[in-house]
C-alpha cells in the first residue's frame, strides 16, 4: 500500500497497525490510576448572516455542546478560574493545554502528520536526492541540479530550505505563492520519502498524539493502491453502478484486494511496533494508543478509479476491523473534484446500500469565496449529508454559504453529524480564522464539534495548539474544552456502546450510562457491573480512561495552586 499525497497530489499509502483492544485498554489503568486522589480544596469573504428563531439562543462563544451536563462541577469551576488566571502567561498556558486530556484525533493524514525533521532524516537514510530548484526528493543517483539529502545533516542552510519547502515553516505569501498551493505542493515534494516509511511515520504520529494526552487516532491511508488501479483499468467505468460493482466482485477480484490490504496492515504492524519499540522494555507512548484507519479515495481520479477505491474501502470496513471508514481526499476545488462532486456522492449513496455497516466521513466545504465560483459554495455539505451519508464532515468551512444553511445545520445537529475542525490548516490553506470561522455557528446550532490536526507535520502544529486556539479565540471555559475532548471519542468510529447515557430526545448526555452510573472515574476501582460493561465496549473503555485522566489532571492543577 502507498501513502497518497494528501488531497492535492497522487500519494502512496502507509502500512497499518492494529490498535489496543478493550481488555488491553483496561489493563493500562493501574491501581494507582483508579485510586481516589486526595481531595483538592482572514482572506475569506464574510459569510452570509444566519438568523433562525429555532436556533439555540446561547452566545456563540459559550454555547454548550449538545448533551452537555447542566452545570460544571466544583473542581471544573476552580480549574476554569485557574485557566483564566494564566491567560497572559504563555508558558503556563502551553503546559496546561499539553497536559489536558484531548480525546481522539479523527481527521489526520498520515503522510502530512509526521514531523518534517523525520522525513528529512529518512531521505538521507535512503540515499535520496533533492532537486535544488523545487526541493523535491528523487531516487539516486544524484545528477546535475540535485544534492544528496544526507548533506542536510551538516548543512543547516540546506536543511532549512528543505524544511520550508516541505512544510509551512516561515511561509509568507510575499513569495507570490498562496498558502493553499504551498501546503498541497509539499506532499509531492516529500512523497518519495513517505511511501517508503509508513511504519516509521505512524510511530512518530502515534507517539506525538500519546504525548499530547490523546487516546485514539484515526488516520487516512490508501489501501492496495497499485492493485486497485489495475482492477479499475481492467473493469472500466459503467454508469450503471450496480453493474460496475458486480464486475468488481466477480471472480473474487475485489476480495483479492481485501486480502492484499490485510497483508499490508500486517506488515505495517510489524514496522510500526519496531519503530515505536513496542516489544522492548521501554515502549514508545504510541504503543498505548488505539489506532484505526480510514481508506482514502482520490477524488481527482477517473470515474472507474474513484468507484473502485470506494468499493474497496467500504468492503474493507465491513471485513477488517482495522479499517473503519471511507473518505474523499485531494483539494475540493480541483477541476475534476468540482465537476464530479455530485456523481461521487451518488456513488457513495449506492455503495452505502451495499455496505451499510461501513462508516463514511467526508471532506466537504473546505472552500471559500474566490477559491471557487459562488455556485460551488452552495451544495457540497448538503450533498455530503443528504446523499453521501456522511457521519462526520471534515472542515465544513463554507457552511454559511450553503443553500438552506439553517435547515442543514439543524439536520446535522439532529443526526449527530460531527464537524472535524482543524483551525491551523483552515487558516493556512483558506485564510479563515477568528470571527470568520464557522466554529461558533456550528456550536450555536448544537452541531457536534471535534478538534483535529489535519496535517500537523506540514502545519508545524499539534492538537494542543488547536485547543489553546479555541480557548483564546472563542473564550471557552474549561468545561467546554473538556466536552470537546469527550465529543472526539464519542464520535470516533469505535465499536461498542458509549460511556454516556442518552437523553429522551436522543442527544448524548455527559452523564454516565446505567452500568457505571454509580461510579466515580479516578475515585475508585469500578464495580463488577461497570467493569464488565467496559470490557465489552471499546468506546466506553477509552472514554472511561479519559475520565480517569481528567480526574488526575484536575487534581494536579488544583494541588499545584496551593
Amino acid at each position: 500500500m502507498s501513502i497518497s499525497r494528501h488531497r492535492g497530489r497522487r500519494r502512496r499509502s502507509a502500512p497499518l497497525v492494529l490498535g489496543t483492544g478493550v481488555l488491553a485498554v483496561l489493563s493500562l489503568l493501574p491501581s494507582s490510576a483508579l485510586a481516589a486522589p486526595p481531595a483538592p480544596d482572514t482572506t475569506a469573504a464574510p459569510a452570509p448572516a444566519l438568523s433562525d428563531p429555532a436556533a439555540p439562543g446561547a452566545s456563540a462563544a459559550h454555547a454548550a455542546l449538545p448533551g452537555a451536563a447542566s452545570a460544571p462541577t466544583g473542581a471544573e469551576r476552580r480549574v476554569s478560574a485557574y485557566l483564566d488566571g494564566i491567560r497572559k502567561r504563555p508558558a503556563a498556558l502551553r503546559a496546561f493545554f499539553r497536559g489536558l486530556p484531548k480525546g481522539a484525533d479523527l481527521h489526520n493524514h498520515l503522510s502530512g502528520a509526521a514531523s518534517t525533521e523525520l522525513l528529512i532524516k529518512l531521505a538521507g537514510d535512503d540515499g535520496l536526492c533533492i532537486e535544488t530548484k523545487t526541493m523535491t526528493a528523487r531516487p539516486a543517483p544524484c545528477g546535475p541540479g540535485t544534492r544528496p539529502a544526507v548533506q542536510a545533516r551538516k548543512d543547516r542552510a540546506f536543511h532549512r530550505q528543505i524544511l520550508r519547502a516541505w512544510s509551512m515553516q516561515d511561509f509568507s505569501s510575499a513569495s507570490g505563492e498562496s498558502g493553499h498551493d504551498h501546503f498541497f505542493a509539499a506532499f509531492g515534494k516529500f512523497g518519495e520519502v513517505s511511501w517508503r516509511h509508513g511504519g516509521e511515520l505512524l510511530a512518530d504520529v502515534a507517539n506525538t498524539a500519546a504525548r499530547q494526552n490523546q487516546f485514539h487516532l484515526e488516520t487516512m491511508l490508501t489501501p492496495a493502491s497499485g492493485g486497485g488501479k489495475k482492477l479499475a483499468e481492467q473493469v472500466g467505468y459503467h454508469a450503471d453502478l450496480r453493474r460496475m460493482h458486480q464486475l468488481l466482485v466477480a471472480g473474487g477480484k475485489l476480495d483479492r484486494l481485501v486480502r492484499e490490504a490485510g497483508r499490508e496492515i500486517d506488515k505495517g504492524t510489524a514496522r510500526f511496533r519496531e519503530a515505536a519499540g513496542c516489544d522492548t522494555r521501554r515502549p514508545g507512548p504510541g504503543c498505548r494508543l488505539t489506532i484505526r484507519y480510514i481508506s482514502q479515495v482520490s477524488r481527482s481520479g477517473t470515474h472507474e478509479r474513484v468507484f473502485t477505491q470506494m468499493a474497496l474501502a467500504m468492503r474493507l470496513a465491513e471485513r477488517d476491523h482495522r479499517y473503519v471508514a471511507v473518505n474523499l481526499v485531494q483539494p475540493e476545488d480541483e477541476r475534476n473534484a468540482l465537476r464530479n462532486y455530485r456523481l461521487h456522492m451518488r456513488m457513495l449513496d449506492y455503495l452505502h446500500g451495499v455496505y451499510p455497516r461501513a462508516h463514511i466521513t467526508l471532506h466537504a466545504g473546505e472552500l471559500v469565496p474566490g477559491l471557487v465560483k459562488p455556485e460551488d459554495l452552495r451544495f457540497h455539505i448538503n450533498e455530503a449529508v443528504r446523499t453521501g451519508h456522511a457521519e462526520r464532515i471534515g472542515h465544513g468551512v463554507d457552511v454559511a454559504h450553503e443553500d438552506g444553511a439553517p435547515a442543514l445545520l439543524r439536520t446535522m445537529a439532529r443526526r449527530g453529524i460531527a464537524v472535524e475542525v482543524p483551525f491551523t490548516s483552515n487558516r493556512q490553506i483558506l485564510g479563515v480564522s477568528g470571527a470568520d470561522h464557522p466554529f461558533p455557528l456550528y456550536r450555536r446550532y448544537g452541531v457536534p464539534v471535534v478538534l483535529a490536526t489535519d496535517d500537523p507535520g506540514i502545519s508545524r502544529s499539534d492538537i494542543s495548539t488547536e485547543y489553546q486556539y479555541a480557548f483564546g479565540t472563542y473564550g471557552l471555559r474549561y468545561r467546554e474544552l473538556k466536552d470537546l475532548a469527550r465529543a472526539s471519542l464519542e464520535h470516533a468510529f469505535l465499536p461498542g456502546r458509549s460511556l454516556w447515557g442518552d437523553r429522551s430526545n436522543g442527544k448524548r448526555a455527559y452523564e454516565l450510562a446505567r452500568p457505571c452510573r454509580m461510579e466515580r472515574p479516578g475515585g475508585h476501582r469500578p464495580r463488577a457491573a461497570c467493569t464488565r460493561f467496559l470490557a465489552k465496549n471499546l468506546k466506553a473503555a477509552l472514554e472511561w480512561r479519559q475520565e480517569v485522566a481528567f480526574a488526575h489532571f484536575e487534581h494536579r492543577i488544583l494541588h499545584a495552586r496551593r
